[in-house]
């Protein structure tokens, strides 16, 4: 099916809930016959999709700059592990890698990545779908200031039409299965 990149927080503190999430999204990607593209770590939510994904015999690509490699964070368990020059290497091959992408919580790494993806398909540089899955109201915040940034004309409207948020994790992929006429 569909090459599905998992962009999510990657510390090692975060609570318990936030590690549920992205072993259950994981899971559920591989159970439906999908792959999962990650950032390549072996720590924190990213570690955890990738784990969740194999263990329900799904494929994992990870995509890791060397500077990680180099503190020794990589997902030396990925199916495939790819080892970038930087980050924005690592970016670009992970939005040309991926047939959708999933963002969950995280921090200002998972915001980059998710303004690369949203920017780029504003742009019409693809038209690969983008769903932020947020089942407890994480981002209604950030979905609040952006909607207040087309209220005043810095953000045209049809790009939040771009991105869907979805509350469930069966929602996320019902909604990327349907983009992908799937």
């Amino acid at each position: 099916m569909a090459a599905i990149c998992v962009f999510c927080g990657s510390s090692d503190t975060l609570d318990q809930r936030w590690l549920d999430l992205a072993g259950e999204t994981g899971r559920a990607l591989a159970e439906r016959g999908h792959s999962l593209v990650s950032g390549g770590g072996r720590v924190g939510m990213m570690g955890t999709v990738g784990l969740g994904t194999r263990e329900a015999s799904g494929h994992t690509l990870g995509i890791i700059p060397q500077c990680l490699v180099d503190w020794e964070v990589a997902d030396t368990d990925s199916d495939e592990l790819v080892i970038t020059e930087d980050m924005g290497s690592r970016k670009n091959l992970m939005i040309d890698r991926s047939d959708a992408f999933i963002t969950l919580p995280g921090g200002l790494g998972t915001l980059d990545e998710l303004f690369e993806v949203w920017t780029t398909s504003t742009l019409g540089v693809h038209g690969k779908p983008i769903v932020i899955l947020d089942p407890d109201g994480f981002y209604d915040p950030l979905i609040a200031w952006l909607n207040d940034l087309v209220d005043k004309k810095f953000v045209r409207t049809g790009a939040m039409e771009t991105v869907l948020v979805a509350r469930s994790v069966p929602e996320a992929l019902d909604a990327i299965e349907a983009a992908l006429g799937g």
